[in-house]
């Protein structure tokens, strides 16, 4: 395995150096990029609206392709869906991955390229090896097989040329053959659309693998890892795969869900490596296993831009390109990729915490917060606080969500209501409640000065939600495994409401 190891060493050689050159080259390598991109839509009708064949600086790109989001781009992508060539990119565009977006009960449909397929979503699949193996020369990932939990696709009644899914089942579709070799389960496993059963074929079927390795969301998987230990009569996971030694994870924070992975695999050699990939492309990797900071790849046909949050919904919002973004800042993402999307505000928002290289940290989503009462309180804040109330009371959360108790005429002050379904209780509730509450302050001025002395804000009022409440929520709409994710923080009752809904029923 030493020569094995060696030669992927020598092979990934060349692409470290080129991750290695956006400590420099940074700039040079986005503005490039940018113009490759303009230059290759330039005759579609995109382009063509936008004149990008005049297209001369930054400035020209900014002033005239405005800041989208989907449903402005939607009747694009709709004529894309129906065959139409050379629309917002080159060619026709046979896959589109259906988004998981938590926030908007309706489908987004975003297109995937063979360009973006190929030098963003697999590359970034190599890359997440490359970097592996720079930072653990002697592993044996490859000597087993990765455990993928994906979603499922099906063709599009619309246009038998046009298909669509969970990105993850796109990838595996397209994904060349000798890569079966290293992954499981098999193809027709990988794509069940019903959840309950493809977790049960899986466990049939790699447990007599040797897997080295795991990929996906964390929660999804946790349920993936408990179902196959019930099933199998095991205590942890290490008693079916002696061998597994990394999980690639992304889509929601890991922090809440390390305890519970520790747990199932009992092993100071596993390693955790966080990934941000969406439907829209592979934006970053965690490069160093020291820092939960993740590296944004510069390279992979997206140009960034970087909206500061006070100027999400403005008549004309100014966003940043990379070079100017400043650390500590929470911005909004806006891309331009090699699948055809423009300018797209992708709902995510990051904090840089370096430049050169240019490392982030993902704080949540652009409809994900509460601020009814102005405290503005975002997902990293909730995740931090969470995370330091289950310490203090040996509690372990299974999921969450967050939203206001707003003020009436008998309630004459707000606050926060979180619904929690615990995986083990903690010891004292009411300990948990407190220090949720003063990390919430310490983390968010904002919230501290709502807080003082329940002026505006009251103590946040905890349900501890009965078991199988937020799986059975995501049942109901359809959302169960893959990239499903369930929405943190809302600033409306209407997630809660029907959370407490089947809480109470169950």
């Amino acid at each position: 395995m030493t020569l094995v190891n060696s030669i992927i060493s020598w092979i990934n050689y060349k692409r470290i150096y080129q991750i290695e050159l956006y400590r420099e080259h940074a700039r040079e390598i986005q503005v490039e990029l940018l113009f490759d991109l303009i230059g290759s839509a330039k005759n579609c009708e995109w382009g063509k609206r936008f004149d990008y064949e005049s297209m001369g600086s930054l400035r020209d790109f900014q002033e005239r392709v405005p800041i989208s989001t989907y449903e402005q781009i939607e009747p694009f992508i709709s004529q894309m869906i129906e065959g139409k060539k050379n629309v917002l990119w080159p060619g026709e565009i046979k896959w589109f991955a259906k988004s998981s977006g938590t926030t908007n009960a309706k489908s987004k449909f975003i297109p995937v390229s063979k360009e973006s397929l190929d030098e963003c979503h697999f590359q970034g699949g190599k890359d997440v090896l490359a970097i592996y193996y720079k930072n653990f020369p002697e592993n044996r990932v490859l000597t087993g097989k990765c455990l993928t939990l994906g979603g499922s696709h099906r063709v599009n009644s619309m246009n038998q040329n046009s298909f669509y899914g969970d990105l993850s089942a796109i990838m595996i579709e397209n994904l060349p053959f000798w890569t079966d070799f290293h992954r499981t389960p098999p193809t027709e496993i990988a794509l069940i659309e019903q959840f309950e059963r493809k977790i049960d074929e899986i466990a049939k079927t790699t447990v007599h693998e040797n897997v080295t390795s795991f990929a996906g969301v964390p929660s999804w998987n946790l349920v993936l890892m408990k179902h196959i230990l019930e099933t199998r009569g095991k205590s942890n996971l290490l008693e079916i795969w002696p061998n597994l030694e990394v999980f690639i994870h992304g889509g929601i924070a890991f922090e809440p869900y390390r305890e519970q992975f520790q747990k199932l695999i009992p092993s100071e050699k596993m390693q955790y490596m966080e990934t941000y990939n969406a439907s829209e492309g592979f934006f970053a990797i965690q490069d160093d296993p020291s820092s939960p900071d993740m590296l944004l790849m510069l390279d992979y046909g997206i140009f960034y831009e970087f909206l500061p949050m006070s100027e999400v919904g403005a008549g004309k919002p100014k966003a940043l390109p990379l070079w100017e973004i400043e650390t500590g800042v929470h911005y909004a993402i806006v891309i331009s990729t090699n699948g055809g999307l423009w300018r797209y505000m992708i709902g995510d928002t990051v904090m840089f915490t370096q430049k050169d290289p240019y490392k982030l940290r993902i704080t949540g989503r652009t409809k994900q917060f509460i601020n009814a009462f102005g405290e503005e309180l975002i997902v990293d804040n909730a995740e931090k606080a969470l995370v330091a109330a289950c310490r203090d009371t040996g509690a372990i959360i299974r999921e969450f969500s967050a939203g206001p108790i707003f003020m009436s005429d008998k309630k004459k002050k707000g606050s926060h209501e979180w619904l929690i379904e615990f995986e083990k209780d903690p010891d004292d509730l009411e300990k948990f409640v407190t220090t949720l509450d003063l990390k919430l302050q310490e983390l968010n001025s904002d919230y501290e000065a709502k807080r003082f002395r329940s002026v505006t804000l009251e103590r946040p009022k905890v349900v501890a939600a009965a078991q199988g409440t937020f799986l059975q929520w995501m049942r109901e709409r359809g959302k169960v495994g893959g990239q499903n994710k369930v929405p943190r923080l809302s600033n409306n009752r209407d997630y809660l409401e029907e959370l407490l809904t089947i809480h109470n029923r169950l």
